[in-house]
């Protein structure tokens, strides 16, 4: 039996609040390195929510990594693209 266990990341918003998300994908592009997450279940409304992909950008602070939102539209055009490309790729 093959048994799915998910890659769980705590996010905090600019609000403070903190909620689970689940990665789906990660790659370096132009050195840098991107994530897309999906948020984790968790709770009994998961199957009503909206799950939109959230798309992030490593940075390093003191050496720690944080994770940003791409601010930039431009970088955040290719990063998407990228990765909706290649989840269509069936190899995926």
């Amino acid at each position: 039996m093959n048994e799915y266990t998910p890659d769980l990341y705590e996010l905090t918003d600019d609000e403070g609040n903190v909620r689970q998300f689940e990665l789906v994908d990660s790659a370096q592009l132009g050195g840098e390195q991107y994530y897309v997450m999906i948020p984790a279940a968790e709770d009994e409304n998961y199957l009503n929510e909206e799950l939109g992909f959230l798309f992030l950008k490593a940075v390093y602070e003191d050496d720690e990594e944080i994770l940003v939102t791409i601010d930039d539209i431009d970088e955040y055009t290719k990063v998407t693209e990228f990765f909706l490309d290649r989840m269509d790729n069936e190899e995926f």
